[in-house]
């Protein structure tokens, strides 16, 4: 009796490569830059740094431009150029990276917050004026997600009450405001290369400043107070830091500088299809608030929803398990900072800026980088569509 016939087994459908929230493009071009400075025995700071620094200033109009090695001491040294200390209050947003503020508290200043908008998700201007006191020094807003802050109002603001304006334009290097692109005009205006950003240096960050006198105290903050003349000519008139960039990440952000136009333009064109599929029929209804649509002024830096958390069964943090579980990676971009230990400490607590918590509970930054593609979109769409259809009331 012959053995009875097995069919062949049917192989196995290949999982989807996991899908990160972000991830850098870095070309070829540039890694063998670094290599080629790497074998030049240069790689703390030295001529790469000059060179992005020029750059820098190029893409700035012309501006002083000084690079760090992030994009958190830039601000902090912006607030001591500007003369920021002890005694002083500097009004910022809640809802940002938690070094927004930390910078204000490390210069012995007090961070003094004011509620968000919730439809921009930025600080809200028409609030900033009931905080001004005899102690404001400066204001500190945030574009959160590249989405830039009013700078007309914010400028006026700021000239009325005779205020320094340190802009965290961390998240909107590439952004523009009428046309003219943030960091070509202003006060002080800070930039991250983290490898999170638009465009990255691995690590690092660059602070525009207003002049070349400024620029040099920035310079004598950023390594340790130090102005060197002559051959042997040295001195320390203030206590700087050790907050210098090296040759090796100015190289990656100097071969990042040139697809800035690209890497952004790639990112309004994903954005656009995730519009186009959250606002079917079908996902309409979803249990969320969208981004504003800005396709003029905005280099879509992230990508972020708010969860309606009234219409939802499970919390975002379920959310987010599921959409893991999918594959598909995901962040919070940012709780509120209020209500960190550190800050209720000191005095804030649950309530204060209802908004920026209800936010700050409810964010959700999904996967956006110029390596993607459209089918990367429908399955993030998908996947969330289908966790939050499954939990909503």
């Amino acid at each position: 009796m012959s053995a009875p016939l097995i069919p062949p087994a049917v192989p196995a459908k290949p999982a989807l490569p996991f899908l990160p929230f972000t991830r850098p493009s870095i070309d070829e071009e540039t890694i063998a830059g670094v290599a080629e400075v790497l074998r030049s025995g240069w790689i703390t700071s030295g001529p790469q740094v000059k060179a992005f620094e020029a750059k820098l200033s190029e893409y700035c109009g012309g501006r002083p431009v000084r690079a760090f090695n992030s994009g958190t001491c830039t601000m902090e040294i912006a607030l001591r150029v500007a003369g920021v200390g002890p005694g002083h209050e500097v009004i910022t947003t809640p809802l940002s990276w938690v070094a927004t503020s930390n910078v204000i508290l490390e210069v012995g200043a007090k961070p003094v917050f004011v509620d968000i908008d919730p439809v921009t998700r930025n600080i809200d201007l028409n609030r900033i004026e009931a905080a001004i006191t005899p102690r404001t020094k400066a204001i500190l807003p945030v574009d959160l997600a590249g989405l830039p802050v009013d700078r007309d109002r914010l400028h006026a603001l700021a000239k009325k009450h005779q205020l320094r304006v340190i802009e965290d334009a961390a998240q909107s290097f590439g952004s523009t405001w009428q046309g003219k692109r943030i960091g070509s005009f202003g006060d002080f205006v800070s930039f991250s290369f983290h490898p999170n950003k638009n465009v990255t240096s691995i690590e690092g960050g660059c602070l525009v400043l207003n002049n070349e006198r400024e620029a040099a105290l920035a310079e004598q903050y950023r390594l340790q107070g130090v102005v060197r003349t002559g051959y042997d000519g040295m001195e320390v008139e203030v206590v700087g830091g050790k907050f210098n960039l090296t040759d090796v990440a100015a190289r990656v952000g100097l071969g990042q500088l040139p697809h800035l136009d690209a890497f952004n333009a790639k990112r309004a064109e994903l954005v656009k299809i995730y519009f186009e599929l959250l606002n079917t029929p079908a996902n309409r209804g979803l249990a969320l608030q969208l981004p504003v649509a800005d396709f003029t002024a905005t280099n879509w830096h992230m990508f972020q929803v708010v969860l309606q958390e009234e219409r939802l069964t499970i919390k975002r943090a379920r959310v987010m398990e599921l959409l893991q579980a999918a594959g598909i990676g995901c962040q919070v971009h940012y709780p509120a900072i209020h209500l960190f230990a550190l800050y209720r400490r000191l005095g804030w607590k649950d309530g204060d800026y209802p908004l920026a918590e209800y936010a700050g509970r409810n964010i959700l930054t999904i996967p956006l980088f110029p390596a993607m593609a459209r089918a990367d979109v429908v399955r993030v769409v998908a996947a969330l569509a289908g966790i939050l259809k499954a939990h909503q009331k």
